[in-house]
């Protein structure tokens, strides 16, 4: 009776860890064929907003999107 309780305690840690991964790697891959925002949507946001986009607000905003992202 043992044994079994211990085997079921392996295969629920195991089943964990490799659920871990396996969603892990599924998130990396997902992120990189659809980054959450790129600059062309970043411009055409602030268009839509009425605001005129200059490069220099475009860098200032993507630079403080990807600090808060870290």
């Amino acid at each position: 009776m043992f044994y079994y309780i211990l085997v079921g305690i392996i295969a629920l840690l195991a089943g964990v860890a490799l659920g871990f991964f396996i969603a892990r790697k599924y998130m990396m891959s997902y992120l990189q064929k659809n980054p959450p925002i790129n600059e062309n949507m970043l411009r055409v946001m602030m268009m839509q907003m009425g605001q005129k986009p200059s490069q220099k607000k475009i860098n200032q905003m993507m630079q403080a999107m990807n600090k808060q992202m870290k």
